[in-house]
């Protein structure tokens, strides 16, 4: 008998299940960062995070900076990656068009969430001609691709990055939505939504507070794999110049400038497109990693 049995009087302590389900946790997410896919995309994804905070505190020239004598520098130590058509430093605009990205991102993201939320979680819960009514919506969206619609709705509200956003998260919650409703219509029929009802809680305390929480795990994972979706979509957009105007630096922005330079200064072209892409692949791949971490139908590593 070990000592600590002894003490305890001949009882072995057994884990609480809390203890154990948080230290299963742990072991989880600690075999997910290990996992090589995981950790290059947490990798890209902190890097672009970084870059888009500190972007304006770095030792950096001003990216809208015209300095026509400069125009087409190639890479030295005073310009790491050269200059464009107008003498403004390459580097420094992909190192800003980050921060605009992910802003970009985040309120494209957070727009199309709330309104894919409200939609499914209203559809599944009541059920009935609310779900109808909306998922036939839904539908009429569906038929649409999104890049076509958000087009649309950006032509016509006009050019500007804010228009663009509004546009973006407008059209982009549509897929949301619909699973969104799946996901709640599972957790409408849990024992946890039955006892609430039967001890008399209101259908928006029973939404907040059982239903919401209990489908969080499947709406990170559509989030973050969303991410890399909205910023090649963000980032077509601009690209076909309805998003953000010249001097702004924004990576989709600076593909289309760098078109008259193909030939004579393709760098131009392959860092935003660069860029574009490692955010892009860092996002799907930390997506991955959280999928395999929060949705039960899948293999988890060490599980």
């Amino acid at each position: 008998m070990t000592v600590e049995a002894q003490r305890s009087g001949g009882r072995v302590p057994v884990p609480t299940v809390a203890g154990s389900s948080r230290r299963r946790r742990r072991h989880q997410w600690t075999a997910l960062v290990r996992e090589p896919g995981t950790a290059l995309g947490l990798f890209l994804v902190v890097s672009l995070l970084l870059a888009g905070l500190l972007a304006p505190w770095l030792p950096l020239d001003d990216p809208t900076e015209i300095s026509l004598p400069d125009r087409l520098l190639p890479p030295s130590a005073e310009h790491l990656l050269g200059t464009d058509h107008l003498g403004r430093d390459t580097f420094s605009r992909v190192v800003h068009g980050a921060r605009l990205t992910l802003l970009a991102a985040a309120v494209t993201l957070a727009l199309s969430m709330t309104i894919a939320l409200t939609v499914g979680i209203l559809s599944g819960y009541h059920g009935g001609w609310p779900d109808t009514a909306l998922m036939g919506v839904v539908d009429l969206l569906l038929a649409f691709p999104s890049l076509i619609l958000a087009l649309a709705v950006a032509g016509a509200l006009g050019p500007g990055l804010f228009n663009v956003l509004l546009a973006a998260g407008a059209v982009w919650w549509v897929g949301h939505a619909r699973i969104i409703r799946g996901v709640t219509l599972g957790a409408r029929q849990m024992e946890y939504v039955t006892a609430a009802h039967a001890a008399g809680a209101g259908n928006l305390r029973i939404i907040l507070r059982h239903i919401a929480p209990n489908i969080l795990g499947p709406i990170i994972v559509i989030a973050s794999l969303d991410v890399g979706w909205i910023i090649l979509g963000i980032a077509g957009l601009n690209f076909l110049g309805l998003g953000a105007q010249p001097p702004t630096p924004e990576w989709g922005a600076m593909l289309n400038d760098a078109r008259p330079h193909l030939q004579t200064a393709p760098r131009l072209l392959l860092l935003p497109g660069a860029a574009i892409f490692l955010a892009v692949l860092g996002f799907n791949l930390l997506g991955d990693g959280l999928r395999d971490l929060l949705d039960p139908r899948t293999v988890r590593p060490g599980g």
